[in-house]
């Protein structure tokens, strides 16, 4: 599809990718047929058919049929724009790849990722859209070891997957795989995902900042919502992460600030069956546990930073969210640490 972008940048870990090969990145992007200037501007999006232009070659190039997996050594938070600071901030590996979950539209808008409970823990799916082509295989390998990469890298360098699962056909020489994702490895999968053990999942990270992650979370729903105008949830979170700290925004408000009638937002959160109060209330649920983790932030301060008037009215949503009282949540998570 022609509407179908990603983030330039981004494209900076390929570049880096086969060099590490061998290959003159300068030469390689003239072949490709992008300009060096623009992977270097935050701001620019390039079609998706240029990077499986350069994933073609690459494979063309390169005779290791597991070169992408060397993607893990080629990141920089900055080549993923405000995601890639946000993820840096995430306060437990959960919270920074479900973040990667909702924001990957930005860095690509082909590729979808998903984060499912698994019996051994957390497992991260990713799709990248192109089906059992040969180019998927690389991407897969490309993204995620480059993903697992972003989680040694808040979590430590020992972090390993419970389990990973490819969709490629299993390689003449499948070392690398075990090797780098440091598990067992199930090839010719119907999906391409690792599993995180619980615990590691779970952990609180030293790199957490929840104030900082919520101001970026707001930047990337704002960029979110402008990359597709037609995702009104997004639209929706943006204003309510914006207005939040000043009270509760009414539904007339909400449906103000999106330029429609309120019977517009109502039947538009409809067709996706949601409400203003679930969308209101997952934002809150959300911002409550990251305030919830951090132990200079007073149960009060947090009831006010989410809009309640008063303490007990977010105790009580809490604990109909969870189950628990914000207090005992927060003495469970402080154990874990």
């Amino acid at each position: 599809m022609a509407s179908e972008t990603f983030l330039a940048t981004f494209g900076l870990v390929g570049l880096r990718l086969v060099e590490l090969h061998g290959i003159d990145p300068q030469r390689f992007i003239e072949q490709v047929g992008i300009e060096s200037s623009l992977v270097m501007d935050t701001r620019t999006r390039l079609p998706t058919r240029l990077a499986d232009i350069g994933f073609e070659k690459a494979m063309s190039l390169i005779a290791d049929p597991a070169f992408a997996l060397r993607a893990a050594e080629c990141w920089h938070p900055s080549n993923l724009g405000v995601l890639g600071h946000a993820w840096l901030s995430s306060d437990t590996l959960r919270t920074g790849l479900k973040r990667l979950a909702r924001f990957a539209h930005i860095l690509g808008t082909r590729g979808r990722c998903t984060c499912v409970n698994d019996p051994n823990g957390l497992r991260f799916v990713f799709d990248h859209g192109r089906g059992n082509a040969a180019i998927g295989h690389a991407i897969a390998d490309f993204c995620l070891s480059m993903i697992l990469d972003m989680c040694r890298t808040n979590f430590g360098a020992s972090l390993q997957a419970e389990s990973v699962s490819l969709r490629r056909p299993e390689p003449a020489n499948p070392e690398p795989y075990r090797g780098f994702f440091g598990c067992s490895v199930r090839f010719s999968a119907d999906e391409n995902s690792f599993v995180l053990a619980r615990i590691a999942a779970d952990r609180p990270l030293p790199t957490s900042n929840s104030e900082l992650a919520i101001t970026f979370d707001a930047i990337l729903s704002e960029q979110l919502a402008v990359l597709d105008k037609a995702d009104i949830v997004t639209r929706c979170k943006a204003y309510l992460l914006r207005q939040l700290t000043s009270g509760e925004p009414s539904e007339e408000e909400l449906a103000g600030a999106m330029g429609m009638s309120c019977r517009t937002l109502q039947r538009r959160l409809g067709d996706q069956g949601l409400r203003y109060k679930g969308v209101l209330d997952e934002m809150r649920y959300d911002l409550a546990q990251r305030y919830l983790s951090d132990p200079e932030k007073s149960v009060t301060e947090i009831t006010f930073l989410l809009g309640f008037s008063e303490q007990s009215a977010f105790s009580r949503a809490f604990k109909r969210w969870s189950g628990k009282a914000p207090t005992l949540y927060r003495a469970e998570k402080a154990e874990l640490a």
